[in-house]
């Protein structure tokens, strides 16, 4: 008698936040269960698309478009998109004929979990954020269990079979690697260092605070800085900013392990990721959330860091006021760092992509 593997269907897309745990989640599946069959849905206009199979996994196209608050004419395709990717993840339920579907957020996972629902395949949701996306929310009465980070979420899913299990972040985060980070971008042994970056692509916000802030920072003479700008803002940042020895501009940052392991204070966007990615490494931040994101995300994330003490917070609109202050008094306060360092490590969940695929894999044994 032969018996089957398991046959996991993952949809989630989007932004990296959706896309990176979902590929974390898959990588831990496949160590625990490395003959499971896993398959992806996705957007061919996002970044899955490329991710994805990067990654070694097969991705199947599902037709999805978000809803424009306020724009009557952009949502003129929206019934239509939306009753296309029913019928393809209809069909692609049917086709993969998964044990078990599970969504990570994001436009692409509404569709196909409710696919797998009316098809009966029990779903699972991984929900980054501290208040939940309106997919995952509108999904959560059908889900067998949902996995959170944040347990802020637990009410506005319904109080529904939900996990604390953290976000999936990338292991290699866990290391020790501040001896190597020092190296790796010529910052002596007693600097202090200063990490400031508004997600991959970069924030115009925080990159015009900073141009104000630069000079006074790197006025105390044993403070380095490093700012990620994004591409689309490093050219002009350089041509107004003269180089100095003590500040690292950089379009992008290829090892963040090696920045989170040197920086002493992190300036950053509030994004679920980030915010999972400061706790696993005790690193202590300023969080200054996006004003730009749905359902004001990243605020809520910054909030529950902030009450257990493992991060500062300042809103956007505040920050011309108050955050050059706000950056020299915490680097004065080696006791406060040390506070938020380790309010930071108690929140951390290193294991959280291990124990979201056990929980899966044992859903499907069951």
């Amino acid at each position: 008698m032969t018996t089957r593997v398991p046959r996991i269907l993952i949809a989630g897309g989007g932004t990296g936040g959706h896309v990176y745990p979902a590929i974390a989640i898959a990588d831990a599946i496949r160590s625990q269960s490395p003959d499971s069959a896993i398959a992806f849905a996705g957007t061919q206009e996002k970044l899955e698309w490329t991710a994805v199979p990067k990654a070694g996994y097969p991705i199947h196209p599902i037709t999805v478009q978000g809803f424009h608050r306020g724009s009557i004419k952009r949502n003129i395709p929206f019934p239509f998109k939306l009753l296309a990717g029913l019928m393809q993840s209809w069909r692609l339920v049917g086709d993969f004929d998964p044990d078990i579907v599970v969504g990570t957020g994001g436009f692409v996972s509404g569709p196909v979990l409710y696919a797998a629902h009316k098809r009966k395949r029990p779903i699972v949701i991984q929900e980054q954020n501290a208040f939940p996306g309106i997919t995952n929310k509108l999904l959560s009465r059908y889900a067998h269990t949902i996995h959170i980070a944040f347990k802020e979420a637990i009410p506005h899913l319904g109080n529904r079979n939900c996990i604390l299990s953290g976000n999936p972040t990338r292991a290699i985060l866990q290391e020790s690697l501040r001896d190597k980070a020092l190296t790796y971008f010529e910052i002596p042994y007693d600097a202090q260092v200063l990490l400031v970056f508004g997600g991959s692509l970069g924030s115009a916000g925080i990159n015009k605070i900073m141009e104000t802030m630069i000079s006074n920072l790197l006025a105390k003479d044993n403070v380095y800085v490093i700012w990620q700008t994004g591409s689309m803002y490093y050219d002009d940042i350089a041509k107004r900013n003269s180089m100095h020895p003590r500040l690292k501009l950089l379009k992008y940052i290829d090892h963040m392990e090696y920045a989170y392991a040197v920086a002493d204070l992190a300036v950053v966007r509030s994004g679920a990721i980030t915010c999972s990615e400061l706790t696993i490494t005790g690193t202590p931040s300023i969080l200054i959330p996006s004003p730009n994101v749905a359902e004001d995300h990243q605020t809520n994330n910054a909030k529950s860091l902030a009450s257990e003490g493992a991060a500062l917070l300042v809103p956007e609109k505040s920050m011309h006021d108050v955050l050059l202050d706000t950056i020299l008094k915490a680097l004065k306060d080696s006791e406060g760092l040390q506070n938020m360092r380790e309010a930071a490590k108690k929140l951390a969940r290193p294991n959280a992509a291990k124990d979201i695929a056990a929980s899966i894999l044992g859903i499907v044994n069951s």
